[in-house]
């Protein structure tokens, strides 16, 4: 594209006398192709906010869920908060935040700690999780009960042989 500077688009013989009369007026008054350097930085400030917003997400913008080790267990009895129902046991497999959390005598839940938001790792408190970093909060179950609006915490698969007293995590 061939960039003319004002005054070369002033004398300009191809346009019509309208458009000539237009060009001479922007002449006139110093206008140009370039943005001032006011709204330029008024522009970017725009664009940040957007981006940060984008960042934050809406609910339900999930985070990508850390996965664990095939063939991943652990025994039950060495977790001494897990011998009854509504017990919680933290754990990692393999570099990933799990809660392990037993629903009866026979069946356990294990819930990815990586909030679905930002990522930030859920801690217990009480009888729910929270994310230090926006204040999500889950139940016992990984379901978002409060705080920033996200999607529910990952569940993974569970398998428990009572026989062995291991829970085997997929």
């Amino acid at each position: 594209m061939i960039r003319h500077t004002a005054t070369e688009r002033a004398e300009c013989r191809g346009c019509d006398e309208t458009q000539r009369i237009a060009l001479a007026g922007n002449v006139a008054a110093g206008a140009s192709d370039t943005i001032g350097r006011r709204t330029f930085l008024v522009q970017s400030a725009i664009l940040a906010a957007g981006a940060a917003l984008a960042a934050c997400g809406a609910a339900g913008g999930d985070i990508t869920v850390p996965s664990v080790p095939a063939n991943s267990s652990i025994r039950v009895s060495d977790y001494p908060s897990l011998s009854g129902v509504g017990g919680v046991a933290m754990v990692t497999l393999g570099g990933a935040p799990v809660a392990i959390v037993r629903t009866s005598a026979s069946s356990f839940v294990a819930l990815s700690r990586v909030c679905p938001h930002q990522g930030g790792t859920v801690g217990q408190s009480g009888s729910s999780f929270v994310c230090p970093v926006h204040g999500a909060q889950f139940d016992l179950s990984g379901h978002w009960i409060g705080g920033q609006p996200t999607s529910s915490l990952h569940q993974y698969a569970t398998s428990y042989d009572a026989a062995s007293g291991t829970l085997s995590i997929s």
